[in-house]
């Protein structure tokens, strides 16, 4: 069956065949992304035991790998995607909230959120990359264009805020504070278990094992789940609009990207780039989104963005209504110069 990717809206139907989970694949899937991050945490506090420092930090890389595969069964479970039973997937996804340190009731909650309102224009915030229109920005005194062009920048966006983030943001229920109970609950629960478990790791390693080995693959692994956020929605051809003509399944197909990654960096990422389709359907587990586009070829381009492609969306910072395209602040200011020449 084929169905033209310019009519979006049948698309629901066709991805509800994909949704249901396979109890035996989601444990293995588990398990092949728990048992290496183990394994190298292991090996790297061995390492730091035997004084050698340098590979205990080497060791964070392939750490923080593994940590954001783990990240991503976190998300499927904030879906509701990964275990028939809504027990399964939220118990699941609060034991890794604890190692990834981000409060799974939160985080699914916030989450919820930017599917909802993903490409809207009058409902953007909570969940999202801050976007501004060209018309916003010009409208904004001097000192909030400074900052919005700091936020924008990419040692900023990439390292320094995914830091700020994941480690100090979250120990709160930030956006949520006045939703009751819930919040609070699972930020400090989850924060609760951090602190337990980073004692227990200073006691019998050490603080230097704490600092070299888990707070590196943190902040890594940080870095790496933002850029991917990041390349799933800013990208030149994305979707926005104004809520009046906003279509959440039009947002969805064509304001996702198809981050077509190499097979070993989509493996390791949990198949996240096929993210337009994850959008359309988000009950479907991530370990099926591959046969989705196996059995419906013609996804495959819908908002395509290669590997080499994608490093080139870091100076996109604009949405342009007028062209309706990501623009960067050099294309602005040419921009600028264009409207003065035909004034």
């Amino acid at each position: 069956m084929t169905t033209n990717p310019s009519e979006p809206r049948r698309w629901r139907k066709i991805l509800a065949a994909y949704q249901r989970p396979s109890h035996a694949r989601s444990i293995l899937e588990i398990v092949l992304s728990a048992a290496p991050l183990a394994a190298i945490w292991t090996a790297a506090w061995v390492a730091s035991v035997f004084g050698l420092w340098w590979l205990a930090l080497l060791l964070s890389i392939p750490a923080a790998a593994f940590l954001v595969r783990l990240f991503m069964v976190q998300h499927d479970c904030s879906h509701q995607s990964f275990f028939r039973s809504p027990a399964a997937n939220n118990w699941t996804g609060r034991l890794i909230g604890v190692l990834t340190m981000t409060p799974y009731h939160c985080w699914r909650r916030s989450h919820a959120i930017h599917h909802a309102t993903s490409g809207d224009l009058d409902r953007r915030g909570l969940g999202d990359i801050a976007t501004l229109t060209v018309a916003e920005y010009r409208a904004l005194p001097l000192l909030k264009r400074i900052g919005y062009r700091l936020y924008r920048n990419p040692l900023v966006l990439f390292v320094i805020g995914p830091a700020w983030v994941f480690v100090i943001e979250q120990r709160m229920p930030m956006g949520l504070m006045k939703e009751g109970w819930k919040p609070w609950l699972s930020a400090m629960g989850t924060n609760l278990t951090i602190a337990v478990l980073i004692t227990a790791v200073i006691l019998l390693g050490g603080w230097k094992g704490l600092l070299l080995i888990h707070l590196p693959t943190i902040l890594l692994a940080a870095s790496i789940g933002v850029w991917l956020f990041y390349v799933q929605h800013q990208f030149e051809g994305s979707y926005w609009a104004r809520e009046g003509e906003w279509d959440h399944t039009h947002a969805a197909l064509h304001g996702s990207s198809h981050y077509d990654l190499p097979e070993p960096l989509r493996w390791m990422t949990a198949n996240i780039g096929v993210h337009h389709v994850h959008h359309v359907n988000s009950r479907i587990p991530y370990y099926r989104l591959t046969r989705v586009l196996k059995d419906h070829p013609e996804l495959r381009e819908v908002s395509r963005l290669g590997l080499l492609e994608s490093f080139r969306t870091v100076s996109l910072s604009l949405w342009d209504e007028g062209s309706r395209r990501l623009i960067s602040f050099r294309q602005l200011r040419q921009l600028r110069r264009s409207e003065r020449a035909a004034a």
